[in-house]
């Protein structure tokens, strides 16, 4: 089960001392969700279910070659990003800075162990908007444009 938050970014914090993945992404289908991911050089088949905060979460690993011939098959264009891992007393921030088509973007998500810690979550001054609801920013939907234009 994958219980997270998303907030879009009012002000960037100094990047420069965080761990960071580069991201390429790309759906197979969005209902239900079905992404490959390149994450540096791991290479994911995902699945997840309905939902917007709290849904089921199945990954698998791909090859090289797997990940490189499904990408000929997604929907929309392919999502990249790097991602920034910022700790966050007992969470992990994953700082989002979009490039492509979504260049511009920066969104942070946070993951939770339930449903109640999610609620009682106070994020940071620099997170702007919260946008877990908001559909338009969800990666699956985002193959097709950018919310923000």
């Amino acid at each position: 089960m994958e219980i997270e938050k998303k907030y879009l970014i009012n002000e960037l914090p100094d990047l420069s001392n965080y761990d960071y993945v580069d991201i390429e992404q790309g759906y197979l289908c969005t209902s239900p969700v079905v992404r490959i991911r390149k994450k540096n050089d791991k290479y994911i088949l995902t699945y997840k279910g309905s939902g917007l905060m709290a849904r089921e979460e199945i990954e698998a690993a791909l090859t090289k070659e797997a990940y490189e011939h499904l990408l000929k098959k997604i929907d929309g264009h392919p999502i990249t990003k790097r991602r920034y891992l910022i700790p966050l007393g007992e969470y992990t921030i994953e700082l989002d800075v979009f490039a492509g088509h979504m260049e511009g973007l920066i969104m942070a998500e946070v993951e939770f162990p339930s449903i109640e810690a999610a609620e009682g979550f106070t994020p940071p001054t620099w997170f702007g908007q919260e946008v877990t609801q908001d559909r338009r920013y969800h990666n699956s939907n985002m193959i097709f444009g950018n919310p923000l234009k």
